[in-house]
């Protein structure tokens, strides 16, 4: 985090105050600044949080630019705002109008939606539209920055408890939606309704999907144990592997996994992606925006995780959890270290990942798939 940057935040505040103040605040601002896979989830709820908005006002998401590539998965009635988390810490120039752009909307009530906020980055975002009122849930203790949360915490209209450290997120944005909006309803169920979905592709015949990549290397089984799996496949089963447009150039070693006959690599948008999610047998993924993205469409998914996020993401509370997902995993005393791991990696392996039975992963695929 760029300290000149930051010198954007007096700016701001000193402009705010000079400048005429919107004759009438409209609008909700939601933010949500997770990655592609909260995005994901985010979109299971974010009809409750819409719904804090009066009558025939406009509702607007802000996500960071890296978390937007599925923000297709939201509802097209809602307006999406990206900002670049990146230059917003190190950008002066881009810091200070990103901050007026906000200010200028006029929002009437801005919500963040994260448990987890970064004080210079996402609350600073928050405060920087200077709406009349500004909630949030209480924030993850974060002792680096403990001060600096404490600080902004004071500028919020209202701040609701957030529940327990370790919490499924969707259970605790359903929890927080309830207490903003005075009401209660039922868990959601992390699948979209069919009618929202695009129709499945024509396919020459039954296909698995595979995903072996994670954006941290370490959370991703190495590729020779992905060999294991993908030859677990009944031979009938063509197979696509899939991943971003950089991971095979980043990872050579996997493309000696794509024959080029029955296993060939694909790579798609996730919006062009949901067609064959739709059309394939089995989705086999690291713990990556594509299972819950595989999972949110009801294909039948196998995701492999680590135990990083388990308690909060991975696997979903039985409440939440749709039945086409299953996520196999290790139970390990260090669950939920959210990816900072402290033990030596083993293989290139995050020890709970290494500790993955690939027996157990074997008999699960051809449990689905038969032998």
């Amino acid at each position: 985090m760029s300290r000149v940057a930051r010198l954007a935040d007096p700016l701001h505040t000193l402009a705010n105050r000079l400048r005429r103040a919107p004759a009438v605040h409209s609008g909700l601002l939601l933010v949500s600044a997770g990655g592609l896979g909260d995005t994901v989830l985010f979109a299971h709820v974010v009809d409750r949080f819409a719904a804090l908005a009066e009558p025939d006002e406009s509702v607007t998401v802000l996500l960071r630019a890296d978390g937007a590539a599925t923000a297709f998965c939201l509802p097209p009635e809602i307006e999406i705002l990206t900002v670049d988390f990146g230059r917003l810490g190190s950008d002066l120039v881009y810091r200070l109008s990103t901050f007026r752009r906000l200010a200028a909307r006029g929002f009437r009530r801005v919500v963040s939606t994260d448990h987890r906020r970064h004080p210079y980055l996402d609350e600073a975002l928050m405060l920087a539209a200077h709406a009349p009122e500004t909630w949030a849930m209480e924030a993850r203790p974060w002792p680096k920055h403990g001060a600096a949360l404490a600080a902004n915490g004071r500028r919020l209209t209202r701040v609701e408890p957030a529940g327990p450290l370790h919490m499924d997120k969707l259970l605790r944005w359903a929890a927080f939606a309830d207490r903003l909006s005075g009401g209660h309803r039922l868990p959601p169920t992390a699948r979209f309704p069919a009618e929202r979905l695009p129709p499945a592709e024509a396919l020459a015949g039954p296909t698995v999907l595979v995903q072996p990549f994670s954006a941290v290397v370490a959370k991703q089984l190495a590729v020779e144990r992905w060999r294991t799996v993908i030859e677990a496949v009944p031979p009938k089963y063509a197979v696509v592997m899939t991943g971003g447009p950089r991971d095979l150039d980043r990872q050579p070693a996997f493309r000696s996994l794509v024959d080029g006959t029955r296993v060939r690599f694909e790579s798609r948008r996730f919006a062009e992606v949901v067609p064959l999610l739709r059309a394939v047998a089995l989705v086999i993924s690291a713990d990556t925006a594509l299972m819950h993205l595989a999972a949110a469409v009801g294909t039948p998914t196998l995701g492999l995780a680590s135990a990083a996020y388990v308690g909060e993401i991975v696997p979903y509370a039985p409440e939440v959890a749709p039945p086409n997902l299953a996520v196999m995993h290790v139970p390990v005393d260090c669950a939920g270290c959210l990816g900072d791991c402290r033990k030596p990696l083993v293989d290139g392996m995050f020890d709970c990942v290494a500790l993955l039975n690939t027996a157990a992963i074997v008999g699960e695929i051809r449990h689905r798939l038969g032998p």
